[in-house]
């Protein structure tokens, strides 16, 4: 981390997990252990539970966040959310381009491009995920394929909309598997990504990103992950419904 250039941002990533009953006594126990963060803190959470999670953490330092969103604002898109709906709720944060969104639900490098330039068009700060399978990483293409998606997804972002987005490097295959890339790994593809886009807006830009690590991120590798030059902060699964790992991890972030 560079605090100095940039803010570390620690997001929890719920996924399809909790009832709003459930939600809300999941971010009421979180609250307290996190209220001393010196970073950035985001839940994001399903979206049934979007409604009661702000109200629950209306009184905290804890940004909601949702998990997906459609890139049109109305029409006949059945099952979608769009920012708009999102915006009007007062949610500002969403996840984009998630590695089980591009696996199971059809999501691509296009769609995922404009669901991004929505969600910012819209007022709201996107995180980008970007990452590559086992097989493209062992094929020795890891560097140019992240790079490729952090360029089709940032093509119609403008300089001054830059602040809204959040990069997030996902390595598939530490996603769910208890694998986690190694410290060294996450920098330099972290790394990877914040010289795309220094060639895309400049290297002013690029240092002032921040780019998280969400490859099974937890308590236990949370503060060598985040020693690292380029890793901001983590986009956190499984350890952000576990209250006392995600505050560890929010920990190592304020140091």
């Amino acid at each position: 981390m560079n605090k100095a250039l940039r803010p570390a941002v620690i997001a929890g990533n719920w996924k399809m997990n909790k009832t709003p009953g459930e939600a809300v006594q999941l971010i009421n126990e979180i609250k307290p252990l996190v209220a001393d963060a010196a970073c950035t803190v985001i839940a994001c959470v399903p979206f049934v539970d979007l409604q009661v999670v702000l109200g629950a953490a209306a009184d905290s330092n804890i940004r909601i966040g949702a998990q997906n969103c459609h890139f049109e604002d109305h029409g006949a898109f059945t099952g979608e959310i769009s920012p708009a709906m999102l915006t009007a709720m007062g949610v500002n944060v969403v996840i984009v381009g998630h590695s089980e969104r591009r696996t199971y639900f059809g999501d691509t490098d296009e769609t995922v491009a404009k669901r991004l330039t929505a969600a910012v068009n819209a007022g709201m700060t996107g995180i980008l995920c970007v990452g590559e399978y086992l097989e493209q990483r062992q094929q020795g293409i890891t560097d140019e394929l992240v790079a490729m998606q952090v360029k089709i997804a940032l093509k119609e972002i403008k300089p001054e909309q830059l602040g809204q987005v959040i990069i997030a490097y996902e390595p598939v295959w530490a996603i769910g598997t208890g694998l986690t890339a190694t410290a060294e790994q996450a920098n330099q593809v972290c790394g990877v990504i914040r010289a795309t886009v220094a060639g895309l807006y400049g290297q002013a830009a690029a240092d002032h990103m921040t780019i998280q690590y969400g490859g099974s991120m937890n308590a236990g590798n949370a503060a060598e992950l985040l020693a690292m030059e380029h890793v901001d902060g983590g986009l956190i699964g499984g350890a952000s419904l576990k209250p006392n790992d995600f505050a560890a991890i929010v920990a190592a972030a304020s140091k």
